[in-house]
């Protein structure tokens, strides 16, 4: 079974999705309507198992309870922490 990752940034009228497979190649890059309907067409299009990822916002529990029974994994992220992740200097401890 092959595995894909799927990256949405959602907006009112449209989506943008990016899928990488397994490795984190890009396979694909397009932009949908967000509309139940044509983002339900995008991932059954897609094979394998399929994770999810998107930040949260107005539409993110939505699409969770959208996408959940079609995906192998659901991932809301918090746009908050993902901003803090690129601040300051990276630590190892040892």
């Amino acid at each position: 079974m092959t595995l894909s990752i799927i990256g949405l940034d959602v907006h009112q009228a449209t989506t943008s999705a990016a899928v990488l497979d397994w490795t984190g190649k890009l396979v694909m890059e397009c932009v949908l309507e967000t509309k139940a309907a044509t983002l339900l067409q995008f991932i059954h299009g897609l094979r394998g198992s399929l994770q999810v990822t998107f930040e949260e916002g107005t539409c993110a529990a939505w699409l969770h309870d959208l996408l959940k029974p079609h995906v192998t994994e659901v991932l809301v992220c918090n746009p908050r922490k993902n901003a803090l992740l690129k601040v300051g200097n990276k630590v190892d401890s040892g």
